[in-house]
């Protein structure tokens, strides 16, 4: 019975995207499933999304981020280490001045502040949060707002000023199917998948899928392409499964502390847009790649929107995969040190 449920509910999610597609929604197959999964979890409807529904969905969009990465655009990353790096640094600080806004206004201890406000995982964050006996049902509601916001505000703006396609950098893919290929691309990415939660890496999904396809297409090794309808089937995954997260009265909860998130996210989307302006004039990086490589988003669902919109995947999902990697290293050292620090004053 509760199999029959998971297969309803997946059918009214892919109902979702297929109305998103009909509407000429930014990335429908994200967005359509996402929209009608948290307006039915909301009015307490009797739908459930499998726990290994986003798990496969972000190994598909590992799969597919893996071939952009050739060696000409490898080389391109190199090249752009110092904007890399600004934008872990721009993220760090997004965190921390979030954490202030949170403490002060949201009427939350620091240490819930600070981590419901760093550009992180909502998982990952959620660990640490519960590790330094924080509130770890704020910090998980702050993550999924701001992932919800982000995830919605961003495509639909890049919709409105028609940016899509404008990569000045060339990609040049093979997109050859090979089923044998991509049955081996399959085995190997869930082997590293496992390895990645066996040793409690971040993203594990991700990053195993992401780093197998890597390894293979920066030797300009192609095993195969994956195919549009898998591609989608991902995108629908991880839109149901962030869907799934909205439970009823989701919005009914503290709703002064989700409002001050909610301006928090706005904010941060707005200084997104500057450092992405003053980046640009810097480097020869695209605004609109540097827009999404900016902006305090999850990594899946950035990376997806370059993708769906041809906008420096490579580069796109390099910035996030420092990001995550920089800020899961730092930010429970960095809470320890502003802790002292406020014990002081």
């Amino acid at each position: 019975m509760q199999y029959l449920k998971y297969a309803l509910s997946l059918a009214i999610a892919f109902l979702g995207a297929q109305l998103a597609q009909w509407l000429h929604l930014p990335i429908p197959w994200l967005l359509g499933s996402l929209f009608i999964t948290a307006l039915l979890k909301i009015n307490h409807a009797p739908i459930e999304c499998h726990s290994a529904a986003r798990s496969i969905g972000l190994s598909i969009i590992g799969l597919t981020l893996g071939l952009y990465f050739t060696p000409e655009m490898l080389h391109l990353i190199a090249k752009n280490w110092l904007a890399l790096l600004i934008g872990l640094l721009f993220a760090l600080m997004l965190g921390g001045i979030g954490a202030v806004i949170l403490q002060r206004w949201g009427k939350v201890d620091f240490k819930t502040a600070w981590f419901a406000s760093a550009i992180g995982g909502a998982n990952e964050m959620s660990h640490l949060a519960e590790h330094y006996e924080a509130r770890v049902d704020k910090v998980a509601s702050a993550h999924t707002l701001r992932v919800l916001m982000v995830v919605v505000i961003v495509p639909f703006a890049y919709q409105f000023m028609g940016w899509h396609g404008f990569d000045d950098h060339h990609i040049d893919r093979n997109m050859e199917m090979n089923w044998f290929g991509l049955v081996l691309l399959v085995i190997l990415s869930y082997l590293a998948s496992r390895i990645f939660q066996h040793y409690k890496l971040p993203n594990p999904w991700t990053f195993g899928a992401l780093l197998i396809t890597i390894f293979f297409t920066a030797q300009n090794i192609h095993l195969s392409a994956i195919p549009d309808p898998i591609v989608h089937l991902g995108q629908v995954l991880l839109g149901w499964s962030l869907g799934n997260k909205f439970k009823a009265g989701f919005f009914k909860t503290a709703p002064h502390y989700l409002s001050i998130v909610a301006l928090c996210n706005l904010g941060a989307l707005v200084l997104t847009g500057l450092v992405a302006y003053i980046l640009m004039r810097w480097t020869d990086i695209p605004l609109p790649t540097l827009g999404l490589g900016l902006a305090p988003g999850g990594v899946a669902e950035m990376t997806i929107t370059a993708n769906v919109l041809q906008l420096g995947v490579p580069l796109v999902t390099a910035f996030h995969v420092v990001r995550m990697v920089g800020v899961l290293g730092t930010v429970g050292y960095l809470y320890l040190f502003f802790e002292k620090v406020l014990q002081k004053k």
